[in-house]
């Protein structure tokens, strides 16, 4: 048997090549090839980004992997414009449900606020805390 290596330096380019195969295996298995990656940023005067969204849609289902304010900027309603921009961004793309995952020690106050509902908790990732996963069914 050939060895496997663990290689931390391609791991940005492999991640992409299986994302991709994994896409075409799904979008044949299930007859939706409409999948699309989106990304919004609020940047500051120099053009640093300072707040951020990103993710896909894809057969109906909208995913936010990533949601970031700059602490400076919290709490002043960025994070609830870029959620409510997914959320126009997914029901123009005729998703139903708005999926995404947060850890007990960021922000699951901030997406009940918004409407979002718990669906699972996995203890202990990270360690002594937890994964939180929200849903949103759109109107």
């Amino acid at each position: 048997m050939e060895s496997i290596d663990l290689l931390p330096d391609e791991s940005g380019a492999i991640d992409r090549f299986l994302a991709d195969r994994i896409y075409e295996f799904n979008a044949r298995a299930t007859a939706r090839d409409d999948g699309e990656l989106f990304a919004a940023a609020r940047r500051d005067a120099a053009g640093t980004i300072v707040a951020g969204v990103s993710g896909w849609t894809w057969a109906g289902c909208c995913y936010v992997a990533h949601l970031w304010v700059c602490e400076p900027l919290r709490a002043r309603g960025l994070g609830t414009a870029l959620l409510l921009a997914v959320e126009a961004h997914a029901k123009a793309k005729d998703c139903v449900i708005v999926v995404l995952a947060t850890h007990s020690f960021q922000s699951p106050g901030f997406y009940e606020r918004q409407g979002y509902v718990r669906q699972a908790e996995i203890a202990d990732h990270p360690v002594g805390h937890s994964s939180i996963f929200f849903a949103k069914r759109l109107a």
